[in-house]
């Protein structure tokens, strides 16, 4: 079993930055790929950007050159540095780790919120 526990979302001016932290528990060491997904109302849920053990990343066409993903793994966190935010960034964040078991866990979901 792991655990996720999101934090740092809220809301934020267009334009402005947030930095989503992602903690992870149990079983830490199963973990593989982690990554952030977000779900806007009315939308499907998407992958804004995605990190391997060794540092292999990946994002989404949308936040590429303004989301910056890390990962600490002494620290088991990833983390999600979103600057120059839109107010189609507007989404439930969600952090995701692909365990070696096959089996996926899901954080709870933190919200942002981009408006003037």
């Amino acid at each position: 079993q792991v655990q996720l526990v999101e934090s740092g979302g809220g809301f934020v001016q267009p334009g402005g930055s947030l930095r989503l932290s992602c903690a992870a528990s149990g079983l830490t060491y199963t973990i593989n790929q982690m990554g952030w997904y977000r779900q806007a109302p009315g939308k499907e849920r998407e992958l804004a950007a995605s990190i391997t053990p060794v540092g292999s990343i990946d994002y989404a066409d949308s936040v590429k050159g303004r989301f910056d993903i890390s990962r600490d793994n002494a620290k088991n966190t990833v983390y999600l540095q979103m600057n120059s935010l839109k107010p189609e960034d507007t989404a439930v964040y969600s952090c995701n780790a692909d365990l070696i078991s096959g089996r996926v866990s899901w954080g709870q979901g933190t919200q942002v919120t981009v408006s003037s």
